[in-house]
This record gives structure tokens, C-alpha cells and sequence, in this order.
């Protein structure tokens, strides 16, 4: 089928509100040994301190946990605690043996009170033992390209053979957030198991504009680590920061300044095109947008994007049917795609009854 891939192009020039006068080149100076910021709907990254250095991360071990165990446990299934799953070193959610509770509940001790008792709990349940599952873990790890990072347990209690780089733990955390389960346990002030209610250790939930989950972590050798996610009109950013004494504040400081420079756009918001149609009950078909194609850009980037859609199409029409795609640029560089597709169905129209001479004409032919 004949295709019109360079029929229509539109420049978008967005100005959203400028950078503040920091400006690009004038990222805050943070405390952290290595950091990242990362957008999440991307994997982008928009800023980086020796990313990809391999370092101690303590408890922020914890996201890759939960990862494992949200894609292979039943949030809901029934745990009786085994006493060598208790009186585990560093954090607690005191869990007891003998004591009853679901894989959901130790994941909110394990994300919430960072408590390392819930770690072994879980990876036991999940894998067997806990070296199992942080063969599990190094498995996952690979499958999501994390080159620097290998662990040894499932707390981030120190251990020579347990580390990960900033960059790496943006990676899992952004493999994380695809679990609505994973938002919704991070973003909890708080949850009660029993007689126990457990405290979400992110402070930035109530400091930091936007910040609706993470994970906290220390230890002596590894010093302060910390994840967080934000999200501000519609830019999702995760931010990791490793052995940083003034972690809170670097956050603060690195999310105000992405996101005066940086913003997420829908390029075909309210966009639509028709295409004829031969043969149909209708002349023409309406298209649209299949899906949002969210461009990540600074102020004053012009956006072009190209529609590539067929120049006729034969009936029938099926509504939500592929008919093309759009592709934005900024600056020649592919910025996105995204599917259109056909917004209502169009019939085969029925032939006129033919005549007597149409009739005997398709009786000699």
C-alpha cells in the first residue's frame, strides 16, 4: 500500500517554564559518592556522579527483594514464621516464630521498617534459603543489564561480594514502579500487622513535593543510601544517591533542579487525521492517537513530528486497527513513537443489484 510518510510534519516549540538561574550547566553540588537521576518512562539519564561505581548499598538492597518477590509470590498467601527467620541483625519488624501473616504484610515490614527479619522471610518463602534466592536476584540483575551490581543477600547487610551502582539501582527501581503493588507499598505512611504498626522511613514523602516512594538505607561501611521516586506534572524521576551524609537535602536540591529544566509533553494530545476509504459506506475514517507519546524535552526544544499514515485504505474498517504511527524528533534525534489507529469502523458497502445486461455480460464472461 502507497504510504504518505512525510505527508504531514508539524514543530512544536514548548515553553514550559524556563530553568531557574542555575541553568543546565548548573547542577547542585551534592555530598553523594556516586548519584543518578533517571527519568522513569525512559530509562534516561539526566544526571550522573560516577554512576556506574560499584559501592556498598545497604538497605536500598531491599527494592531488588521485592522485585523478585512480586514476580513470584502471591501477595496474599499465608506465612508462618520459622524461628531462624528471627532475631536477624540491624532493622526489625519483630517478626516471632510460630506468627502468622501474608507475603503482602512482609513486604510493608520489608520496605517500610527496612526490617531485615522480613528480607530472610521472604527470600525463604520465595527460593528455599536465602543464597537461592540471591541467585534469583543476580539473575534478575543480568536480565536488566545491571553490569556492576551482584548480591549476597537479601537485607544489604555488608558482605565484599553485595554492591551495585547508582545507575544500576535506578535501573531495578524503574523494573519496580511497573508493579502498582510496589507504588502502593512505598507511598504508605505507614501499615499495621497485629499490634504493630510500622513507619514509612522516607521523610521526603512529606518534605519533598512530588516524592511518592523510595528506600532509605545505612549501614557503618556503606554510610547513607536512599532511592527516591517523584512525580510532577507527569515526569516521573527516580533519584539515587550512595554514601551521602546530606542525603534528604540532595534529593530536594537534584528534583528542583531537573525538573526547572526538564518536562514531559503529550506531542498528540487532541491530534487527529482522517484517511479515505474505497469501497466503504463512508467517504473517509478518522484516526487518532493509539496510545500517548510522551516526549521528554527542555524548554525551548522544538519538537517536530512525523505522521506517517496510508493514502487510502479499502473497506472494511475495523475501529482500533493499526492505520500508521507518529515519531517525534528534537533536533533529528528520535525522540519517541507512538501508534494510530482507526477510531470507528467503516462497512464494505453493498453492490446495486445489477442489471439485466450486467447479468448477461457476467454470464459470457
Amino acid at each position: 500500500m502507497k504510504r504518505l510518510t512525510a505527508a504531514v510534519l508539524a514543530a512544536l516549540f514548548f515553553a514550559s517554564p524556563a530553568p531557574a538561574s542555575h541553568g543546565e550547566e548548573a547542577a547542585p553540588d551534592v555530598s553523594a559518592q556516586t548519584a543518578v537521576v533517571m527519568e522513569a518512562e525512559s530509562g534516561r539519564t539526566l544526571w550522573e556522579k560516577d554512576a556506574d561505581a560499584p559501592m556498598l548499598i545497604a538497605s536500598t538492597t531491599k527494592i531488588m527483594t521485592a522485585l523478585v518477590v512480586l514476580e513470584r509470590c502471591d501477595l496474599d498467601a499465608d506465612v508462618t514464621v520459622d524461628a531462624a527467620w528471627t532475631g536477624i541483625e540491624g532493622s526489625s519488624m519483630y517478626l516471632k516464630p510460630g506468627q502468622r501473616l501474608t507475603v503482602r504484610d512482609l513486604l510493608y515490614g520489608l520496605l517500610l521498617a527496612s526490617g531485615n527479619d522480613a528480607a530472610v522471610t521472604l527470600a525463604c518463602v520465595a527460593a528455599g534459603s536465602v543464597e537461592a534466592f540471591a541467585g534469583l536476584m543476580n539473575e534478575k540483575a543480568a536480565a536488566l543489564g545491571c553490569a556492576n551490581t551482584h548480591f549476597a543477600n537479601a537485607n544489604g547487610l555488608d558482605d565484599p561480594e553485595h554492591y551495585a551502582s547508582a545507575r544500576d539501582l535506578a535501573i531495578i527501581t524503574r523494573e519496580a514502579l511497573k508493579f502498582d503493588d510496589f507504588r502502593r507499598i512505598v507511598s504508605a505512611p505507614a501499615w499495621t500487622v497485629g499490634e504493630n504498626t510500622y513507619t514509612n522511613h522516607n521523610r521526603l514523602l512529606w518534605e519533598c513535593e512530588g516524592v511518592f516512594g523510595g528506600k532509605t538505607g545505612y549501614t557503618m561501611a556503606a554510610g547513607r543510601t536512599l532511592v527516591t521516586c517523584c512525580e510532577r506534572g507527569g515526569l516521573t524521576l527516580i533519584c539515587v544517591t550512595l554514601s551521602d551524609p546530606d542525603d534528604w537535602d540532595d534529593h530536594k536540591a537534584l528534583y528542583s533542579w531537573a525538573y526547572g529544566l526538564y518536562a514531559r509533553d503529550d506531542v498528540l494530545a487532541g491530534a487527529s487525521w482522517t484517511v479515505p476509504v474505497i469501497g466503504g459506506t463512508e467517504d473517509s475514517v478518522p484516526v487518532t492517537a493509539g496510545e500517548e507519546l510522551g516526549v521528554l524535552h527542555r524548554a525551548g526544544d522544538q519538537i517536530t513530528v512525523q505522521y506517517r499514515l496510508p493514502s487510502f485504505v479499502y473497506a472494511a474498517v475495523e475501529a482500533g486497527r493499526t492505520a500508521g504511527e507518529a515519531v517525534a524528533y528534537i533536533g533529528g534525534r528520535e525522540a519517541g513513537r507512538a501508534p494510530l489507529v482507526y477510531a470507528r469502523d467503516v462497512a464494505q458497502a453493498q453492490p446495486d443489484e445489477p442489471t439485466f445486461w450486467e447479468r448477461v455480460r457476467d454470464l459470457i464472461e
